[in-house]
């Protein structure tokens, strides 16, 4: 099965690397949409079926926590999982993505093993049922 993923960053650079770290990963992609912000997102995951959404946090326009409140309060979109990807890997940030339905957080740098595992995780669940965050880095 392909799934159908939205990267969330401010940084071309940062998408590109999880794009190409996606593709390395083994893990089957079917539509990959590329946003900004969380603004672009919206409209990106308002077009279409998306299995799973990867946000970086700190952003322009529309950061990572008012795009998680905004699908979060969204009948539709409230049931896409959410991965954050950041470099504020605090127990503080942690937490509070983690109480918002976060399901998972991966700390750059990343690796494709650690992309697919959380990938896995998220989307195939865990074997012992804990679909709690995700700590990789």
């Amino acid at each position: 099965m392909a799934y159908n993923i939205v990267i969330v960053d401010d940084s071309a650079t940062v998408r590109s690397v999880l794009k190409k770290t996606l593709h390395l990963s083994g893990v089957a992609v079917g539509v990959l949409k590329e946003a900004n912000n969380g603004r672009e997102a919206l409209e990106i995951l308002r077009d279409g079926w998306f299995d799973l959404v990867f946000t970086d946090i700190n952003m322009p326009e529309m950061n990572g926590i008012e795009l998680i409140n905004t699908l979060a309060n969204d009948e539709v979109m409230s049931t896409i999982p959410i991965v954050v990807v950041s470099t504020d890997g605090s127990s503080s940030r942690i937490e509070e993505v983690k109480a918002k339905g976060v399901r998972a957080y991966v700390r750059k740098p990343f690796t494709p093993e650690c992309i697919r595992d959380v990938i896995n995780g998220v989307l195939i669940g865990d074997p012992d049922g804990d679909e709690g965050i995700i700590e990789i880095g």
